[in-house]
């Protein structure tokens, strides 16, 4: 999906949606590379089964990403009523950070609020480290099995042999799509491969989420990066994604079954 997808574009010029090759640009864009178009498109033109599952993908993912989830990504105004709506029915002490920028621009992290609140609200008060100021570690016996490379956005219950963490990715007033915001997507693929080593090496499922917000800069101007997460979730580096208004009911409810599974045994995977 990538070779093809960097070779052919991850957009049209002029079309408002995610681009869906055809057989036959497949069949060049392996050719043009010198890789083997076989094993995708038979010289006859007919596709195989790797060949159909890569189309079926591809319409799929731009069938999510531009029906769904671009409708479910907000704007500054609009982040900032749904924080001014959860801020008046707040029940929870929670950080409502503010963002980086400067002068006019300096306002409270609309997304990151958001998460807070809506976090707080399924766990009904339980204690959570919404701002880690470590880094994640699993131990087991006393002994450290894994530290991640990174500080995350959040951890529940905490950052040492949390049930879940989670990254938050807003930049609502960014005027250019710049390396700093491509990071954030490679930051998370990072921590997502660190996980997966740990489920699949020591049997230990640390849930992990992406939580994303901002319609100019990922819709308008970073196609290829909504593309890049779509693929990040279906390889397993992230359980889920949560784009923009879909938080307001899913984070709850999330928060809750994590609640339940901070009171279980932790369950080895084997």
């Amino acid at each position: 999906m990538r070779t093809l997808s960097e070779k052919l574009r991850y957009t049209e010029r002029g079309q408002d949606r995610v681009k869906v090759p055809s057989f036959s640009e497949i069949e060049y864009a392996l050719t043009e590379l010198g890789l083997d178009p076989t094993k995708c498109v038979l010289r006859n033109g007919t596709p195989t089964s790797l060949g159909r599952k890569l189309l079926g993908y591809f319409a799929f993912r731009s069938d999510v990403l531009t029906n769904t989830v671009q409708h479910q990504l907000m704007t500054a105004d609009e982040a900032r009523e749904v924080f001014l709506s959860l801020q008046r029915d707040k029940t929870h002490d929670v950080p409502l950070p503010m963002n980086k920028q400067k002068a006019a621009k300096r306002q409270p992290a609309f997304f990151t609020g958001i998460v807070n609140m809506l976090v707080a609200r399924g766990l009904n008060g339980a204690k959570c480290d919404y701002s880690p100021r470590q880094l994640t570690t699993v131990s087991r016996s006393g002994s450290v099995l894994r530290t991640l490379s990174r500080r995350l956005d959040g951890a529940f219950p905490a950052a040492v042999n949390p049930v879940a963490v989670w990254e938050i990715k807003e930049y609502y007033y960014t005027t250019t799509f710049g390396s700093r915001v491509a990071d954030g997507v490679y930051e998370t693929l990072l921590d997502g491969m660190e996980l997966l080593d740990l489920r699949k090496n020591e049997g230990i499922h640390v849930s992990h989420y992406l939580m994303v917000d901002a319609y100019q800069t990922w819709w308008c101007q970073g196609k290829s990066y909504l593309c890049r997460m779509m693929d990040m979730l279906h390889m397993g580096y992230v359980d889920e994604i949560l784009f923009g208004r879909e938080a307001i009911d899913r984070l709850p409810a999330l928060a809750a079954e994590w609640l339940e599974l901070s009171k279980e045994p932790i369950i080895q995977i084997r």
